[in-house]
């Protein structure tokens, strides 16, 4: 239910009827009396698809390999659909190839991708590393399956591509992509664009009086320019000094590129956590709905390493012109560690002058001596 009234909410409580669980929206359900009947017992109108790795020849070898420098296309849809939930699973012998392997998807035949990130970054395992945890839209599974439920709607089609970017062949790339395919998308329906950045290291800055109220030196997640709303973000640390990494607020600029319109108090807090998650001798693990910390290892220590994720589902950020989602690094305390992020909007363009991947030697993550 609760990912029917996300779709509801990205692509319009109205003319839905060709979407999952919006047959029926509530206003009119409760006209026809039938208010107490759950939306998925309702008549739906959309045709259930799957695109997957399956053996076409009827065997069982049902996995893609992806040689090394290699494209894959993963997923080719024409006419108006939307992704409803990618599986993938990957045998490889690298044991970075969470970042090796590059995702991206167009939307309506462009030929910039409106997501651009590593395969792991998407699915919120920013350090390359499998954490099993589950959210309202990613999860990773015994088994290293990996889950992602972003409703991602086109119109006239879409290209999904995996790209092996390191230099040792995957033996076997297992993908199935469910979608819904209909006749035609509401016109306030948005595109799904995930971007992924970093900074290796995030440049330690010492700023006159330890104040930081423009941001002008902050982590960027995300830019973009146009209409359309926030989802959230995950992100990777990589400590490279002792003690507490996360002193930067969340500074989110609306509209208006020289003010933020939203701060917080401290990163910890944005990601909804607290005190530093527990601190150094007893943070754990979290993951819950919208927020969580699914990796804590050696907190506030040198090689110290963070898996975070904050989602805003319950209030997507909305912006008319102009969204720059950012985070300060420490302002006060003169730190310098590794960020790994990806960030998740809809906007009314299906494409965005996303700045250039980092190339791959340059995405595995590490530890910069001091």
């Amino acid at each position: 239910m609760w990912r029917r009234s996300f779709i509801r909410s990205v692509l319009g409580g109205a003319g839905l009827a060709g979407l999952p669980g919006a047959a029926a929206t509530d206003s009119a359900m409760a006209a026809d009396g039938a208010a107490w009947l759950p939306a998925y017992t309702r008549a739906q109108t959309y045709r259930s698809r799957k695109q997957s790795s399956h053996d076409v020849t009827g065997g069982n070898a049902d996995a893609w390999p992806i040689k090394a420098g290699a494209e894959r296309t993963v997923f080719e849809a024409k006419g108006a659909g939307a992704i409803s939930h990618i599986w993938f699973t990957i045998a490889a012998r690298s044991a970075f190839h969470l970042k090796e392997l590059v995702l991206r998807a167009y939307w309506d035949g462009n030929a910039k991708p409106s997501v651009e990130t590593p395969v792991g970054d998407l699915f919120g395992l920013n350090l390359g590393d499998y954490v099993i945890y589950q959210n309202a839209f990613l999860a990773c599974s015994p088994g290293q399956s990996l889950n992602c439920y972003f409703s991602m709607p086109y119109r006239t089609g879409a290209r999904l591509t995996v790209t092996n970017e390191g230099s040792t062949d995957v033996g076997a790339f297992y993908s199935n992509i469910d979608y819904l395919e209909m006749d035609e998308l509401p016109a306030d329906a948005l595109y799904f664009h995930a971007q992924y950045r970093q900074a290796v290291p995030n440049v330690a800055q010492q700023l006159p009086g330890g104040k930081n109220p423009t941001g002008a030196t902050n982590y960027v997640f995300a830019e973009t320019r146009g209409r359309g709303h926030l989802m959230g973000v995950t992100l990777g640390v990589i400590q490279n000094a002792e003690w507490w990494m996360g002193e930067g607020d969340d500074m989110i600029f609306i509209d208006d590129p020289t003010t933020p319109a939203i701060i917080g108090t401290g990163t910890e807090d944005y990601f909804l956590g607290s005190w530093d998650f527990g601190g150094r001798m007893h943070a754990q693990p979290f993951a819950h709905l919208e927020y969580g910390a699914p990796l804590i290892q050696s907190p506030e220590r040198i090689g110290g390493r963070y898996d975070l994720y904050r989602f805003h589902g319950d209030n997507p950020v909305t912006f008319t012109r102009y969204l720059r989602h950012t985070i300060e690094h420490g302002h006060a305390n003169n730190r310098a560690d590794n960020y790994y992020s990806c960030c998740y909007w809809y906007q009314e363009k299906p494409f965005t002058d996303f700045p250039p991947l980092p190339p791959v030697e340059k995405r595995i993550p590490t530890v910069i001596p001091g």
